[in-house]
C-alpha cells in the first residue's frame, strides 16, 4: 500500500503545502537524444484521490493521493488535521492562508505516513 502525496489547499485555492512521500528513485541518470522513441503502455494502477475538510477551519481543504487498496484514509485525514492544529496553528510565527514552513508539521506528517502506510489504517487512539 502506499500514499503517495499530501496536499493542503487554502480558502483561496492556493496550494499552502506539499509533501510527496512516494517518489520513485531513479537508479542512473538517463539522457536521451532526438527524436525519442516512446512506447505508452496501460497499466491497471489508478490513484485514489480523498478530500478531506474539517469544521474547524473552513475553506482548508486536505487532499491525500493513495493507492486505491490504503485503507483508513478517512482517519489519516483527521490526524493530519489534527497535526495540522498542533502545529501549524499554534505557532505563532504562521499566519493564515500562508504557506506551511514549519518542522515539527514536516516531522510528524512523515511519521503518522509511515504509520498509515505500515498499519493500513489509524486506530481511535493513535
Amino acid at each position: 500500500m502506499a500514499i503517495f502525496s499530501v496536499y493542503v489547499v487554502n480558502k483561496a485555492g492556493g496550494l499552502i503545502y506539499q509533501f510527496d512521500n512516494y517518489v520513485p528513485r531513479a537508479e542512473a541518470e538517463k539522457t536521451f537524444s532526438y527524436p525519442l522513441d516512446l512506447v505508452l503502455k496501460i497499466h491497471d494502477e489508478k490513484v485514489v484521490v480523498s478530500f478531506g475538510q474539517r469544521d474547524g477551519i473552513r475553506g482548508i481543504k486536505f487532499i491525500v493521493l493513495a493507492d486505491p487498496r490504503q485503507s483508513g484514509i478517512d482517519a489519516l485525514l483527521r490526524k493530519i488535521y489534527e497535526i495540522y492544529s498542533d502545529f501549524a496553528l499554534k505557532n505563532p510565527f504562521y499566519s493564515l492562508e500562508m504557506p506551511i514552513r514549519c518542522e515539527l508539521f514536516d516531522q510528524n506528517l512523515k511519521g503518522a505516513l509511515e504509520i498509515a502506510e505500515k498499519a493500513g489504517n489509524f486506530g481511535p487512539g493513535s
